[in-house]
């Protein structure tokens, strides 16, 4: 029980590896009863944009063809 008590504790001293393929964005949260880390993927804003788009983009279309009739213009 104790060596994997000590394993675990030293997992969470352990710096994360400097190898990775991309760098993550790091956001370090330190007080007195919590440490809190929150690390950020680089790939998130194109996930993200590629998810939101088409959606995003019909709903403009279909709020424009409301309007088309309302302007009189085609």
């Amino acid at each position: 029980m104790n060596q994997r008590k000590d394993t675990y504790r030293a997992a969470l001293q352990r710096e994360p590896d400097d190898t990775a393929p991309r760098q993550a964005r790091v956001a370090r949260l330190h007080t007195r009863y919590i440490r809190v880390t929150i690390e950020l993927d680089p790939a998130v804003p194109r996930e993200l944009t590629r998810w939101v788009g088409p959606p995003l983009s019909a709903l403009l279309r279909a709020g424009a063809a409301a309007l088309r009739p309302l302007t009189g213009t085609s």
